[in-house]
């Protein structure tokens, strides 16, 4: 393939679009490989779809070599298969609904499992017909609130997703092993630095769940991992390891202090050490229970109910942990104090929670035995010593607290948690019966009996995995493709017009000739420096300028990402790059 820059429907910018708001953003279009249509959704140019492509066909090659099935599911879906599994409820307004002109509901396709579970009920009748995986690469979408970062958060995005469906346990554990090292195999080939955690399942349902990220700073997860073992999970999936449970009759009885203008953490801390409530003059932020009034709407439901989370004063809570540990419930922060007069602003404390009827769950750190400086639901007023299993019971726990780097490892004894932000590139999930169940798929088992079939799913965001690369590809001249995924083998460069123009033309004719994918800046209307800037900035990982040294049989061959240049004899040239991208792109070429 031999692409000319003087024809191409490409157009590079100087400058950084004023809402481009991370590197890939700024690249992706500053070099040309894509446009903004609307918020959140981008038109693909040239270099663009040949980049997105690439990353489609090892995707799809992946799946194909581990036995999956690729079909295509509509985009336009009916509400009814939504609304039986419970999904249309759970995803509120974070989908795109429409009626059409007989006033049928629809939504655009935010996922399928829907819809692979009614093709195999439709299809699949005896337990001859398992295991089977079906996979797509298609189009979906989301009704994002505040579409940002350019492809890494739109509303209309390419996605592969695959639907495992085996007759038990042990097949859907193979399954989904299998697509855990396929994924593996996915993002190695794609150049990505990545890191495989544990992870919540939201509204997709399901137990075992594991992310696969993209790691840099721009990212919207955070994850830890451990110091000391191989534990790694997205922060909304860490478990708080529990002190130890004691007597909650051993503690001395609770007690109420009057704090004047202590509504905050610190200043109850400051005001209790300096009168030694308690007798002490050591109080600290750990030491106090803060209460923290939430919202929550469950899917479908009117009104949202009133949730009270109590932690350690020293920690605030996370929303993004609370939601997942809550999902497909929307958790908000609680603000209408004047229609709660009951709740005292400040001063909020466990004892009187249950009374009013308002549910209350606590950090895993809150355990039997402990006492606390808490609210006494009186302003200006806290309490020592209240002792959780005796002065107030919770309604359970939640993982409300926010993740700190130094906590202790959740899975082993001597490690503490590092932090670092990702991508979210590839999510996998064991989804179990939710939708067997939903829609009743069941088979001929092979005792004669129905059997219900399990599921799996697993999805990888095509389009974001492209930003993915670029972020952590690019240096402050531009993007540094790897040769897996370029839009081009080869990027020829005419650094003059006449003889170098038309040798420039004529050698990337040999090399397409050859099965190499190339782009020639071929434009008589821009200078050299502008086209060996435009060549950084593409971002192709070679470069054969054909320059001053054509007459002695000679060109330059620029590595991208290293920065090398090496002078090379025009002879052997074509079977050199060929070679070596061969190498580089394996069998894609």
């Amino acid at each position: 393939m031999l692409l000319r820059m003087s024809t191409l429907l490409l157009r590079t910018l100087r400058e950084d679009p004023a809402d481009a708001e991370v590197p890939s953003h700024r690249l992706l279009l500053r070099a040309g490989y894509v446009r903004r249509a609307a918020p959140g959704g981008y038109t693909w140019l040239p270099l663009g779809k040949l980049v997105l492509d690439r990353v489609t066909e090892i995707v799809r090659g992946e799946m194909t070599a581990i036995g999956d099935q690729e079909v295509h599911f509509p985009a336009l879906l009916p509400a009814e298969p939504y609304r039986t599994s419970g999904r249309w409820a759970e995803y509120g307004d974070d989908i795109f609904t429409l009626a059409d002109r007989r006033g049928a509901e629809h939504l655009l396709a935010p996922t399928h499992e829907e819809l692979a579970a009614l093709l195999v009920k439709d299809l699949f009748t005896s337990y001859r017909d398992f295991p089977v995986t079906l996979f797509q690469v298609q189009t979906k979408f989301r009704d994002e609130a505040r579409p940002r970062a350019g492809l890494l958060r739109g509303r209309e995005f390419l996605m592969k997703d695959a639907y495992s469906f085996d007759l038990d346990d042990a097949g859907l554990q193979a399954a989904y092993d299998r697509h855990r090292e396929a994924y593996r195999r996915v993002f190695t080939r794609l150049g990505l630095d990545f890191t495989v955690v544990r992870a919540t399942s939201g509204a997709m349902g399901g137990s075992a769940s594991e992310e696969f990220l993209a790691a840099t700073d721009v990212g919207e997860d955070t994850f830890v991992g451990c110091t000391a073992c191989d534990y790694a999970a997205n922060t909304e999936a860490v478990v708080t390891r529990p002190p130890a449970a004691g007597d909650p009759d051993a503690q001395p009885a609770s007690a109420v202090h009057d704090t004047p203008e202590t509504p905050t953490i610190a200043a109850l801390v400051e005001l209790a050490s300096t009168r030694r409530l308690a007798g002490r003059a050591d109080w600290t932020a750990a030491d106090t229970l803060k209460n923290v009034v939430l919202t929550v709407r469950r899917p479908g439901a009117a009104e949202a109910e009133l949730l009270v989370v109590g932690l350690p004063g020293d920690r605030e809570v996370d929303l993004k942990r609370v939601g997942a540990a809550l999902a497909p419930a929307a958790v908000a922060v609680f603000d209408d104090w004047a229609a709660h007069p009951e709740l005292v602003r400040g001063y909020i404390g466990p004892q009187r929670l249950a009374k009013l009827g308002i549910r209350y769950l606590v950090d895993p750190r809150v355990v039997a035995g402990t006492a606390w400086l808490t609210g006494a639901d009186e302003p200006g007023r806290h309490a020592t010593d209240v002792v959780c299993g005796r002065d107030f019971t919770p309604d359970g726990t939640v993982e409300a607290a926010e993740v700190r780097p130094g906590d202790p490892c959740p899975a082993c004894a001597s490690g503490a948690l590092t932090m670092r932000r990702g991508i979210e590139v590839g999510h996998i999930f064991q989804l179990g019966r939710r939708y067997t169940d939903a829609f009743a798929v069941d088979v001929l088992g092979p005792a004669g009996k129905p059997v219900r079939p399990t599921m799996g799913c697993y999805g990888i965001g095509v389009s974001r995995a492209v930003a993915a690369i670029a972020e952590q590809h690019h240096d402050d001249r531009g993007l540094v493709w790897p040769a897996a995924v370029a839009p081009c083998d080869v990027h020829l460069v005419a650094a003059g017009k006449g003889p170098q123009l038309d040798a420039a033309l004529e050698l990337g004719g040999r090399l397409a000739a050859a099965g190499l994918r190339v782009l020639v800046d071929d434009r008589t209307h821009v200078s050299a420096g502008v086209k060996f800037t435009d060549a950084e900035l593409i971002g192709v990982p070679r470069a054969v300028v054909v320059g001053r040294r054509l007459a002695d049989g000679y060109v330059e061959l620029r590595d991208r990402a290293t920065g090398e240049r090496t002078e090379l004899p025009l002879a052997g040239l074509v079977d050199r790059l060929r070679d070596e991208a061969l190498r580089d792109r394996g069998d894609l070429v």
